[in-house]
């Protein structure tokens, strides 16, 4: 496959701009584009939930220096959308109206913020939302989140921090359910109650109004601040107009993340991956995904047949809790607990048919690289091994 003289990457978010410094990284010459809504050079989120809007910083983590695109010959196509993608021909259309060609073509779209029916309220996505909502989380305000995930326990923590009053809303019994499961959620909850925060749990949102957030139980709450912590959806306009395949939430991706159109490829938020450990799909919307596929694409941009076999990872800070979850396990699969759960100083495993398939660490921070090569390995291992053994010598 000769080397591609252009390559265009939509979007400008930590996937996109990973794949373009990788490329020059590899030592590709040719020239790269890339298109992003936002008017900001690349930046990553983690932040946005925690350090923004914990008051420590307004400046989220850039994912290069502001003279790095130039430097690297990389142009920046900022406040530009990409507003329809022309595989017969290889070219893409602007928002400007401009037709681009292109030779490998790179979706990194990201996703946006799911929202309710007639809601009203603060959503989390971008770094002007976070400043945003930053600036109305003051002593005293109560603040209601209607969803109890990553994103509305981390506005929890960070709301009362500065001293609001918090009530969090979810349709689920437990807050984190979908992902850990009962015993965990049930952690993840009572860290939150110790440190003041009500959950209406078991019960949905009815409605809005200009006023308040209704509840399915009949109770109307009446807040100074709504967040929507609703989960997000991909972007997949653009590949569904373009006729991509879709699978499983997202854009169906090979091993090596190439689409089922020649010379489109898709990674990070919007990437439905055939990861080769997993007999299903895996689409993951998390910082690390993101950062590493992009990193690994740029290779198959340029003609290189790699299959990409990272383990999701993701990691939250909530409080006095720091966690890092490796792996990819269903909530029903066997739980082990190493460690201490009432003092919240922990590994937990999901085990399914003796084969280890995630590891979460909480406040233990010495065996990341033992649990990372477990979890790549998904080695067969008992339950006795994981709470007893040293777990390097598992590894």
């Amino acid at each position: 496959m000769a080397e591609p003289q252009r390559i265009v990457i939509v979007g400008t978010g930590l996937a996109g701009a990973s794949a373009a410094s990788a490329l020059r990284d590899r030592g590709y010459g040719g020239k790269i584009t890339m298109f992003g809504t936002e008017n900001r050079r690349p930046y990553e989120l983690p932040a946005l939930s925690k350090d923004i809007l914990l008051g420590k910083t307004n400046e989220p983590a850039w994912v290069h220096e502001a003279s790095f695109y130039a430097d690297n010959e990389i142009d920046l196509e900022l406040g530009v959308s990409v507003l329809e993608v022309r595989p017969g021909d290889h070219s893409i259309v602007d928002s400007n109206g401009a037709v681009r060609s292109y030779d490998r073509l790179l979706l990194a779209t990201g996703s946006r913020p799911r929202v309710l029916p007639g809601a009203q309220g603060h959503v989390l996505r971008t770094l002007t939302d976070s400043l945003t909502l930053k600036s109305e989380l003051r002593e005293g305000r109560h603040v209601v989140i209607v969803g109890a995930g990553w994103i509305g326990c981390e506005v929890a923590s960070a709301a009362r921090t500065h001293g609001c009053r918090v009530t969090v809303v979810d349709p689920l019994a437990e807050p984190l359910v979908r992902v850990l499961g009962t015993e965990m959620g049930v952690m993840f909850r009572g860290l939150h109650e110790e440190h003041g925060v009500e959950f209406k749990l078991g019960t949905g949102v009815a409605g809005f109004s200009p006023s308040g957030v209704r509840l399915d139980d009949g109770t109307e709450l009446i807040p100074d601040v709504t967040v929507l912590a609703v989960g997000a959806t991909p972007r997949l306009e653009l590949a569904e107009a373009a006729g991509l395949e879709l699978a499983d939430g997202g854009v169906a991706v090979d091993a090596a993340l190439r689409t089922s159109v020649p010379d489109v490829f898709a990674a990070g938020d919007i990437a439905a991956h055939a990861h080769p450990r997993h007999t299903h799909r895996v689409r993951v919307e998390h910082w690390a995904n993101a950062k590493d596929q992009g990193t690994h694409v740029a290779g198959s941009l340029i003609g290189l047949d790699e299959p990409y076999q990272k383990s999701p990872y993701f990691f939250t800070d909530q409080y006095d809790l720091g966690m890092e979850y490796r792996g990819l396990a269903d909530p029903s699969d066997e739980l082990v607990v190493r460690g201490d759960l009432a003092s919240r100083q922990f590994i937990a495993f999901w085990l399914r048919e003796g084969r280890l398939r995630a590891a979460m660490n909480v406040n233990v921070w010495d065996d990341g690289t033992a649990l990372s090569a477990l979890v790549d390995a998904q080695a067969t291992v008992t339950p006795t091994q994981l709470r007893e053994a040293d777990l390097g010598s598992l590894a």
